[in-house]
């Protein structure tokens, strides 16, 4: 939703990308796959759709962000458990509505940045908006941010509005004092939770291509420690996973890391009796 001149990037083409990557899907499927102990669907009679792309329309964002909200009820409304790629840090905002229910959302974020912008250029709903957007949703309860580092477009007075609402800031550095079992406490119990993931979140060794890298962040042992752990806590409605410019990976490192991260949390899902 910002100016496109600003701040030329990819970031549209990654779930094809990621679609598209070395691990071949059938091979994924069919392998015992060691991050799991088994198969990834561990034998059960499960099924994991591909959903498509929701069509972008560059000239009424908002017209974007309705379309993928009504694609994301659709999804939620038959009890699956929605995957969501981007795209920017924006795209969890639809998402995030088309979660509205009665119980109180538990919203964890993993992010180099607090996202607590109000507006960018007159835009509320850009990628540097998403938490402030849920906080202003009745639906969600407690925020827990994971990662936090560097610095971004963040103000004074942005971070001393998240405190204000209770968030739970967990810096890269605090995260990496304590270690991740000791995060995973400090979420509250029981859920429902929604997982947002900025890939900057994570360190730029595992996932390179990003538009904007910060030393320090999550590595791959500790994410995927923080996802099967949260799936154990309660249920987690779904994820997402966004910020990825495929045109600044090196190797299909980035890719190679968000495969196995969505294979992790399916995985996990499965194990954990979400569809039993």
């Amino acid at each position: 939703p910002y100016r496109p001149h600003e701040m030329a990037n990819d970031q549209s083409r990654a779930p094809d990308a990621i679609r598209q990557g070395p691990s071949y899907v059938p091979y994924t499927l069919s392998s015992y796959d060691w991050d799991l102990d088994g198969y990834l669907l561990d034998g059960r009679d499960i099924t994991v759709v591909d959903c498509g792309n929701v069509s972008a329309d560059l000239n009424d964002h908002q017209e974007h962000y309705r379309r993928a909200e009504q694609a994301a009820r659709k999804i939620l409304s038959t009890g699956a458990t929605l995957i969501a790629l981007g795209g920017d840090h924006g795209i969890p905002i639809p998402v995030m509505r088309a979660l509205q229910r009665e119980e109180t959302i538990t919203l964890v974020q993993i992010d180099a940045h607090i996202d607590w912008r109000d507006q960018v250029n007159g835009v509320r709903e850009g990628y540097s908006s998403p938490i402030r957007r849920a906080s202003e949703m009745d639906w969600f309860g407690p925020i827990v941010q994971i990662g936090i580092r560097g610095n971004g477009s963040a103000q004074a007075e942005e971070v001393q509005d998240a405190r204000d609402y209770g968030a739970d800031i967990i810096t890269a550095y605090e995260m990496h004092e304590i270690g991740m079992a000791a995060v995973l406490e400090r979420i509250p119990d029981g859920g429902p939770y929604y997982l947002t993931i900025d890939a900057d979140g994570l360190d730029p060794t595992i996932m390179p291509g990003v538009m904007a890298q910060a030393p320090g962040g999550l590595d791959w042992l500790q994410i995927r420690q923080l996802v099967h752990g949260l799936v154990n806590k309660g249920r987690v409605l779904g994820m997402d996973l966004v910020e990825i410019a495929p045109s600044y990976d090196h190797g299909h490192i980035t890719i190679t890391h968000a495969e196995r991260l969505i294979c992790n949390f399916i995985g996990a899902c499965v194990r954990a009796g979400y569809y039993d």
